[in-house]
């Protein structure tokens, strides 16, 4: 069964969100919801106060008669880079408790995932650190897009489209850890599906840039992803 499938995710996203509230997983749970209440809220005060006057600073003049249609565009490309850069933090400091969280999930799956010792604490926050390198080594030159007339108009859709392939990556990475995956294998993992890797970091990314439901998406991706990882692997285990 292909992740691309959208009925996949789906099913995957609600059997999530029933596990996310089993007593096994709650302590798992308690940083980084209180991470993600803090940087989103953060996030939004920051778009308040900011978006609006970062967009009418790259708008081009030249282009003031097509403000009706770019102003949107770059509102809604502006938000992704916002939420996406808050997310990645976020994740950075709540890593090792998703390392911690997705391998509790394989155990309640039948899995023999092991819960990584407090040594693993830095190997995670190793882990994040790759990827956030990897992420962020790109984000100049997508950002310099912006700057450029003409080619500052596909800006918004190339965001979109980083931002999910960076979302799916992100929280993909943590099942795919625990099986002795690592980065590099990750990426070439990743690539071999990019459908259902976009697919899923869009469902992400579209739910950290809602209202209080971002508070909870974290954790319930990193649930989600590992049961996208064993349907994926052909492994349908469920939760008894």
């Amino acid at each position: 069964m292909s992740l691309a499938q959208p009925w996949v995710m789906a099913d995957s996203l609600r059997r999530a969100w029933s596990l996310l509230w089993r007593p096994e997983l709650r302590k798992f749970l308690l940083w980084p919801l209180a991470v993600n209440g803090v940087i989103f809220s953060a996030a939004y005060v920051t778009g308040y106060h900011y978006l609006n006057q970062w967009i009418q600073q790259l708008l081009p003049a030249w282009l003031i008669w097509l403000h009706w249609l770019l102003q949107p565009l770059f509102f809604v490309a502006f938000a992704v880079m916002l939420f996406f850069s808050f997310g990645v933090l976020a994740n950075l400091i709540a890593a090792p408790f998703y390392s911690r969280l997705a391998a509790r999930v394989e155990q309640l799956l039948g899995g023999d995932a092991q819960i990584p010792v407090e040594a693993g604490w830095r190997q995670s926050l190793g882990a994040e650190s790759r990827r956030l390198l990897y992420l962020s080594s790109r984000l100049g030159p997508l950002s310099l897009l912006f700057l450029i007339p003409g080619l500052n108009l596909l800006a918004p859709l190339l965001w979109s489209v980083f931002a999910a392939w960076g979302f799916g990556l992100e929280y993909l990475s943590y099942p795919l850890e625990n099986r002795g995956v690592l980065f590099p294998e990750q990426q070439a993992w990743a690539r071999r599906r990019p459908l259902g890797v976009l697919s899923f970091g869009a469902a992400v990314g579209l739910g950290l840039s809602a209202p209080l439901l971002n508070v909870f998406v974290g954790p319930l991706a990193v649930i989600a992803a590992v049961l996208l990882v064993n349907q994926l692997e052909g492994d349908q285990r469920h939760v008894s």
